[in-house]
């Protein structure tokens, strides 16, 4: 994002997303009334499971069970809690429910109207079935398992939860999508108010050189759904795709956002934001530490917000408001729980 997940991820956590191993833009947010940015509807490319959820609020050694709706055919799942550290951490966990009560149904529970009675069921406006777009998939049972959940924007009224996913059908493992969720605030909790699915577009015919080895870095480089669909169209820049090889070199990076799933402008601005024009990526883990995490080191943090400056982002963004010059850094409440790097040319 432009002007999250607490402890390590746990082998016990990573277990319950399934056998698969994870392969895996300026401005982060919209404001609340623009779409996210699209291509074609389908965000399902292949890519091998993602990292696990963040870890919960009140118990991390708890165990993860299947979803109650959710056969035990499918890959078992956890709900995705936020970390203590979070900025309003309750907006993302009412955002969040409601992607989870969606994209996950038991066998026969498929279809439009099926998913307006979860919805409701939920506490969510049963409209709001109509916007899911992808999750809605043509299968008889799904399971969703949310990764992370990152602001696209926060303000004091309204919000934007990028939330990022991966989705399990019968005989598919490889589903799942992000989906920008728009909020309002209101009493006695915030409003879910639209639902923005990512939409990356069709596999790219040929692909750059770099497209190609940010896709094969499988140990260093870990793209969730979305943002792996948005490297095989072929509308991500070099200039963010070497930005990536060249931090990958020395960190092993989990990603969130790339292109799509994104608002089209920073959150409550008219300004483009970077990430629709496929010249920026937003990094929630770092060496296994998310940077929600209060203890995950700051220098850490710090360190890989320089390196990402040195490898050519001119707008890099996080939860530390670092010295440098003009506007190179910078800091605020969206940013607290990723580090946004984003380039110019």
């Amino acid at each position: 994002m432009q002007t999250g997940a607490v402890g390590t991820i746990s082998r016990r956590s990573a277990l319950a997303l399934g056998a698969g191993v994870a392969l895996g833009v300026a401005g982060c947010t919209s404001s609340s009334g623009h779409p996210s940015a699209a291509g074609s509807p389908s965000s399902r490319s292949a890519t091998p499971a993602a990292p696990a959820p963040s870890p919960t609020l009140a118990s991390p050694s708890s165990s993860p069970s299947p979803s109650p709706s959710a056969s035990a055919t499918l890959h078992l799942t956890a709900p995705w809690r936020p970390s203590p550290n979070d900025v309003q951490p309750e907006v993302k966990l009412r955002a969040v429910r409601l992607i989870e009560a969606l994209g996950t149904w038991p066998v026969g529970g498929q279809g439009l109207a099926a998913a307006r009675k979860r919805a409701a069921d939920a506490g969510y406006d049963p409209a709001l079935a109509d916007q899911a777009g992808g999750l809605l998939v043509a299968a008889p049972e799904a399971a969703v398992q949310v990764l992370e959940a990152q602001y696209g924007g926060i303000l004091s009224d309204s919000a934007s939860v990028l939330v990022v996913c991966r989705q399990y059908t019968p005989g598919n493992d490889s589903g799942g999508t992000t989906v920008d969720v728009r909020l309002s605030a209101a009493q006695p909790q915030w409003d879910v108010t639209a639902l923005h699915p990512a939409t990356p577009g069709p596999a790219a015919a040929s692909l750059t050189t770099a497209a190609r080895a940010v896709l094969a870095d499988v140990e260093a480089i870990t793209l969730p759904p979305a943002a792996h669909a948005d490297v095989l169209s072929g509308n991500v820049h070099d200039s963010a795709l070497n930005g990536l090889l060249t931090l990958a070199r020395s960190h092993r990076i989990m990603l969130s956002v790339v292109r799509s799933g994104h608002p089209l402008y920073v959150f409550g601005t008219t300004r483009p934001s970077d990430h629709p024009k496929g010249r920026a990526f937003d990094v929630w883990t770092i060496d296994g530490h998310p940077v929600i995490d209060p203890a995950t080191p700051r220098a850490l943090v710090e360190s890989f917000m320089r390196a990402a400056a040195a490898a050519g982002s001119y707008n890099v963004g996080g939860p530390y408001l670092l010295s440098g010059s003009g506007n190179q850094f910078f800091s605020d409440d969206t940013h607290h729980d990723h580090v946004h790097v984003g380039f110019d040319y």
